[in-house]
């Protein structure tokens, strides 16, 4: 098919695919490489499941794109695809992190060197829990369990939402109850997994962990955060049905996905380096032992 004689729909549609198919590639080369030096299965497992959110966002998205006038219920059965691996990517960073730590997820046991570091908790958190407290076995699982709540509320939402949405059982108030408790959700994960690396940022250094967490914080950021301007955008009249072929709702999903297609580029890229295999090819070890010959 000629491109001069495409519609706006085609060229869109093609435009995203092409960013689907350089996302695929850049995670696939990542992942082969991983493969290819197979040297800690515990860490690389997490590892493959964190960089494969790109294209399984990337190809969500796209799925959406090709039937842009799908109902509701088409829409949240793929939004609920991408949060929940969300849930699992987020599930598998800690455990990724409790792997660097060389520390049990399920005993949650603190080294002595580290026992008893203090923790600041920032507002809103410091309404609920104290402003500093110390590193122990019983705050290193309560950390462990607001990460993993998520983990659990957003499947259960997930399901419910979706069966009530097919039986016409979803009304306006029901949908921002859902909304409000997946934000709330969703936030104290992330911020339990930041409390988590300034308390072992020493230790975790090596490991590049806030480049690890940038790329699924950066996703989830940029998702969330722009379907909020597009709301904004609709209410506001600017986004209006007569400058496209379709009602304002369908446009708003149309030009999320469309987004997301192209975001999934940038962090395929990032996670080169984020996620780099060096760690295990042997390439840091070579480099410490050729440093250590210099000096």
């Amino acid at each position: 098919m000629d491109i001069t004689t495409m519609n706006r729909g085609q060229l869109t549609l093609a435009g995203s695919g092409f960013c689907v198919m350089v996302t695929m590639h850049f995670t696939v080369q990542l992942l082969s490489q991983h493969l290819f030096y197979w040297k800690n299965p515990k860490e690389q497992k997490a590892i493959i499941i964190i960089i494969l959110m790109a294209p399984v966002y990337a190809i969500d998205s796209f799925v959406g794109l090709l039937d842009f006038r799908g109902s509701k219920a088409f829409f949240m059965f793929l939004d609920s695809i991408k949060e929940c691996y969300e849930a699992l990517v987020i599930a598998k960073f800690l455990a990724l992190m409790y792997s660097y730590l060389k520390i049990s997820i399920s005993n949650n046991i603190v080294p002595d060197e580290i026992k008893g570091r203090e923790i600041h908790h920032s507002f809103p958190m410091t309404l609920f829990q104290p402003r500093t407290f110390r590193l122990n076995h019983h705050t290193l699982k309560l950390l462990k369990y607001w990460t993993w709540q998520f983990v659990v509320i957003r499947p259960v939402c997930s399901i419910l939402m979706i069966t009530l949405q097919l039986l016409g059982l979803y009304p306006s108030w029901l949908s921002w109850t859902f909304t409000i408790i997946l934000n709330i959700s969703v936030s104290l994960a992330l911020y339990s997994l930041v409390i988590f690396y300034h308390v072992f940022s020493k230790e975790l250094e090596p490991h590049k962990p806030l480049a690890k967490f940038m790329c699924i914080k950066g996703i989830v950021f940029f998702c969330f955060w722009q379907g909020v301007v597009l709301d904004i955008l609709a209410a506001m009249g600017i986004l209006r049905s007569h400058h496209f072929w379709l009602d304002v709702e369908h446009i708003e999903q149309a030009i999320q996905n469309v987004l997301v297609c192209l975001e999934m580029v940038v962090f395929s890229v990032l996670q080169q380096y984020a996620y780099h295999v060096s760690p295990y090819s042997g390439e840091v070890e070579a480099r410490m032992k050729l440093s250590k010959k210099n000096e």
